[in-house]
């Protein structure tokens, strides 16, 4: 069952009247019923007053971690975004289904290269440059994506194991075709010690490369982008800086390379945590990422002064369409053996994106 037609959202709509006390118990009392037959998931990005229920949380490494390990849950409700849920139903088994409390949850990046780009883009690219090409794709991409490039012996990275297998895939190539994240990919491969020379951009919506020796590529980016983490620009940490002379400030790779440049760290949402984690008492750290996460560690860690860099900034809308409202609705469908919004990756597009991941958990 998908909210597809009027009734059904009406029906959704009381959940948005109902005290969310009600539905905090309801939870509480759904998820005693099922006990271990029922898992719930949830990225660091999400919301508290979903994240409460989380039963598991992570980053997309772990989560797909997670997922791949777990053998006795009927039933897996991932509070993310549905690249994440189309994931976890590829890793799982058949005998599990995997519930996406919105499924319009999605990703703008993800969305940024779809299948029919990227089988022009690859159709070009092997013309002018032979066959001796890897497409790798970051885990914010669609289950089709994915499937491509496991069918063209690619992998999947996160922004965890980035450096690690992008190092690996260019001693096995010449090229490699990077998607859809332009910064986390361009931040990649400078850090391995490759120079702006050897990396180009594929600008899908104009089904070009823009390079200025295309002799010298090793490393083909997509012209995709994060929207949360473009929020944050060079000027922040300037004015931080002037402000708090001993700031350290640690930003994600999906920002911009200037950004990660004029940072004193990057790291993915794990490193990130652990960052602060160790960090010493008193120590003011300024952190670029999505504000779901950082508000929570300001409170988690009341002991530090922690800091937005970029306080204004929105958190990633997409992921907080899963809210309490959603997840009392998804468990109520469930416990009346009705279960909703159901994730199911056709089996061909699945089968091709599990190559792409089983290479990326091998190596990771």
């Amino acid at each position: 069952m998908i909210l597809t037609d009027l009734k059904d959202k009406l029906a959704f709509n009381r959940y948005y009247d109902e005290p969310a006390v009600a539905q905090v118990a309801r939870i509480q009392k759904i998820k005693q019923q099922f006990g271990a037959d029922l898992l719930i998931v949830a990225h660091h990005y999400q919301k508290d007053e979903v994240m409460q229920f989380a039963d598991a949380r992570g980053d997309s490494l772990k989560l797909a971690q997670i997922a791949a390990a777990n053998q006795q849950a009927k039933t897996i409700v991932f509070c993310g975004v549905h690249f994440m849920a189309e994931t976890a139903d590829i890793l799982t088994s058949d005998q599990q289904q995997v519930i996406l409390p919105d499924p319009m949850a999605g990703c703008s990046m993800a969305d940024m290269a779809n299948s029919f780009q990227l089988t022009q883009a690859w159709s070009l690219l092997t013309s002018q440059f032979d066959d001796d090409i890897l497409p790798i794709t970051y885990v914010n991409s669609t289950a089709a994506i994915k499937s491509f490039v496991g069918d063209h012996g690619g992998v999947v990275v996160t922004s965890s194991n980035a450096k690690k297998i992008v190092s690996w895939a260019l001693q096995r190539a010449k090229r490699l075709l990077f998607l859809p994240d332009q910064h986390l990919g361009r931040n990649t491969a400078l850090a391995l010690g490759l120079t702006p020379a050897n990396i180009g951009l594929w600008q899908a919506r104009a089904n070009r490369l823009q390079a200025t020796n295309p002799a010298a590529l090793r490393v083909i980016l997509w012209d995709g982008y994060c929207s949360v983490h473009q929020q944050f620009k060079v000027a922040q940490i300037a004015a931080l800086r002037a402000q708090y002379p001993e700031i350290k400030v640690i930003v994600h790779p999906e920002c911009a390379h200037e950004v990660v440049a004029a940072a004193d760290e990057v790291g993915s949402t794990a490193a990130i945590i652990d960052y602060v984690q160790q960090a010493p008492r008193g120590a003011r750290i300024a952190i670029g990422t999505d504000n779901n996460l950082v508000g929570r560690l300001i409170k988690q860690y009341p002991e530090k002064q922690l800091m937005f860099l970029n306080p204004f900034s929105c958190s990633c809308i997409l992921m907080n369409r899963i809210d309490l409202p959603h997840l009392a609705w998804a468990l109520d469908q469930l416990a009346s053996g009705q279960p909703g919004n159901v994730i199911t990756v056709n089996p061909e597009i699945a089968s091709g994106a599990k190559k792409a991941l089983d290479r990326m958990l091998s190596l990771s």
